[in-house]
């Protein structure tokens, strides 16, 4: 036989053996295939032949098939380390899952998941501008996959393991910026994902590795912000609230007084009211008078004001004070019924469902009121 002959029976074979595949197919399949190596060009063309695979598919009405072949690609891609080539795939995959009503599932998010684990591994040992521009859209994707879950899955912020694998994404990135601004907005961004995640432990394993507050950070009047730990540690309770999560906004608080926590809380509420001892208000009283504030009925509405009024200096000097507003305005909101301005609603209720965000108006605090809730909170409560 000769060999014309011998490639013409082998081609014959190999379009039996596909069933009817086209050859763009075949030839997806064998640069993906897992005994292909594949170098930056070779990856670009299986990236190509995947997106007009999938549109295809989309095109036809196989929403299923088009949201399958873009998750297959994408991890073979990652297997092979191609991390660059699959972040376009991914991205893709995430649009093609919104574009078709693709529902939020446990499967889905089990594939999500373990591409984002894919990703992890191919990113070992990787480090540079490059490293960083591919963590950074890597964060952009999970952004995303937790947008996909929220607007289409049963949970109103996005499902709870996409949230933990977005938080840990953050913390990981807030770790090799060097702009100490985007260090703050990474560190800020992943506390709000973990609390969505309902995993106040992870939270605190974090803090634990954060310096404790200066002698300047605590000073009365200081003009620096508060301490990083401290900061995260009060925006973390006041999303908690605002998301009617006391369950974790104790557990987070206790976990913090147990094991991060090293000052004498008695001395720090004793020094919470006094304004001659020379020390600002300290972050972790104000988290356990918000608590206690939250678990009781409105008519505690004033003395929230109180609280809101008394920590006001230390609210204004964190990281993006007008989210901790739109924090405090919904905890006042939903609690105490203190109805916020018009124009402070609408910015608000926006704040709050991008995450997938003081009250005015109440009366003047009662100080035999607020002597009872200090002397309640020193004698038991979060203490």
């Amino acid at each position: 036989m000769s060999a014309a002959a011998a490639r013409r029976r082998k081609q014959l074979e190999a379009r039996k053996a596909s069933d009817g595949e086209d050859g763009v197919n075949l030839q997806l399949k064998k640069l993906l295939s897992p005994d292909e190596a594949l170098d930056e060009a070779t990856a670009y063309e299986a990236l190509q032949l995947a997106q007009s695979q999938v549109r295809k598919k989309v095109h036809a009405g196989d929403f299923e098939g088009a949201c399958e072949l873009a998750y297959q690609a994408s991890l073979s891609l990652l297997k092979k380390e191609r991390v660059s080539v699959a972040s376009q795939l991914l991205t893709l995959l995430v649009e093609v899952l919104r574009e078709t009503h693709t529902p939020d599932s446990e499967d889905w998010v089990s594939r999500l998941v373990e591409l984002d684990k894919a990703h992890s591994d191919a990113m070992q040992g990787q480090t540079g501008q490059e490293a960083i521009r591919l963590q950074r859209l890597q964060r952009d994707w999970l952004r995303s996959c937790t947008s996909w879950s929220s607007e289409l899955g049963t949970i109103r912020y996005g499902n709870n393991r996409l949230q933990e694998v977005i938080a840990e994404q953050c913390w990981k990135l807030s770790k090799m910026e060097e702009d100490n601004e985007e260090v703050s907005d990474l560190q800020c961004e992943a506390v709000q994902h973990m609390c969505l995640a309902e995993k106040p432990e992870k939270i605190i394993e974090w803090l634990k590795t954060l310096p404790a507050p200066t002698e300047e950070e605590t000073r009365s009047g200081h003009n620096c912000p508060p301490s990083v730990r401290d900061g995260l540690l009060t925006r973390a309770l006041l999303l908690l609230c605002a998301v009617e999560n006391l369950r974790d906004a104790n557990a987070l608080l206790r976990s913090y007084i147990s094991n991060v926590e090293e000052r004498d809380l008695k001395v720090l509420a004793e020094s919470y009211t006094k304004k001659d001892d020379g020390k600002a208000p300290s972050h972790v009283i104000f988290g356990c008078m918000l608590l206690r504030i939250c678990e009781k009925d409105t008519r505690t509405g004033p003395l929230y004001s109180w609280l809101m009024r008394s920590f006001k200096r230390e609210l204004d000097r964190l990281h993006n004070p007008s989210v901790i507003v739109g924090y405090s305005t919904k905890i006042g909101k939903i609690y105490f019924n203190i109805q916020p301005p018009p124009s402070m609603l609408n910015m608000m209720e926006n704040m709050m469902n991008m995450m997938g965000g003081g009250g005015g108006g109440a009366p003047a605090m009662n100080p035999a009121m607020m002597q009872a809730a200090m002397a309640q909170l020193q004698q038991g409560g979060m203490m």
